[in-house]
């Protein structure tokens, strides 16, 4: 049976000009990524909106996964691609690991402060609630490294399964479980990072269907902006937990409940 890989990864709308317009179910008029052409700004529409500059304190800790995610927030879709090609070049995995540490630093505080009931909150993804949306972002975070380090040792499986985007966590997730699936994806990214090492310019063979393929290094990496996704939604929902009782306030999800996200 094949390892499992990232079939849960996804990505917000606001991400969607990055497809590859050869790619199965990419929008018309998306941007491809090769070659490299000027910038072609996009709007930035975030599920959620934070007054707070939240990102702020992440930066010094994990530089190289908060620029291409600024990227992204201007609306430079090519910028990401170059940032994180320049970021994630060779010897950068020993660099980036205490980074990705940061950012489950920064994950496991939020959900240590969230009260019991936000988790059954809307997740502001779909119609997911905040345990779906973690559940998924842990599994995606080590999924992308386990696909690195398979590409990167050699070990690429013949019957890797079509990546799957946004294939929510499990709804019934208490805060205990969600702690016990950081700490296990932290344990993937540092036995992932051993295997990358020295491997970040090998290509890998996964294919997501919006992004198409990055090198091995371009993953490991790759999988700290999509942590920062969920980071995003999280400090937005302590926003709103902060302003008030949560039964008085709406946070919009990234497309209608009810319908398929396939970020």
């Amino acid at each position: 049976m094949a390892p499992r890989l990232c079939a849960s990864f996804s990505f917000p709308r606001w991400v969607i000009s990055l497809a590859r317009p050869d790619r199965p179910g990419a929008p018309a008029g998306a941007v491809p990524f090769p070659p490299v052409e000027p910038d072609r700004a996009i709007p930035y529409d975030p599920p959620m909106r934070d007054p707070r500059d939240w990102l702020a304190p992440l930066e010094p800790l994990a530089p190289d996964l908060v620029a291409p995610f600024r990227a992204l927030v201007d609306g430079r879709p090519l910028a990401v691609r170059r940032e994180v090609r320049r970021l994630a070049g060779e010897g950068s995995v020993g660099r980036l690991l205490p980074q990705h540490e940061s950012i489950a630093d920064a994950f496991e505080a939020c959900l240590r402060s969230l009260p019991d009931a936000a988790f059954s909150m809307p997740g502001g993804e779909a119609d997911w609630t905040v345990a779906e949306a973690l559940g998924h972002a842990f599994e995606s975070r080590q999924g992308l490294a386990l696909a690195a380090a398979l590409a990167a040792s050699g070990r690429w499986p013949a019957d890797v399964p079509v990546v799957v985007p946004g294939v929510p966590g499990s709804a019934d997730a208490n805060r205990d479980d969600l702690l016990r699936r950081l700490a296990r994806s932290r344990r993937h990214l540092e036995r992932s990072s051993r295997s990358i090492a020295g491997h970040e310019l090998d290509p890998c063979p996964l294919e997501h269907p919006l992004v198409g393929r990055l090198r091995c290094g371009e993953w490991f990496l790759f999988a700290g902006v999509h942590d920062l996704m969920h980071l995003e939604q999280l400090a937005a929902l302590e926003a709103v937990l902060d302003d008030g009782p949560a039964a008085d306030r709406e946070i919009e999800p990234a497309v209608a409940p009810g319908g398929r996200d396939d970020r």
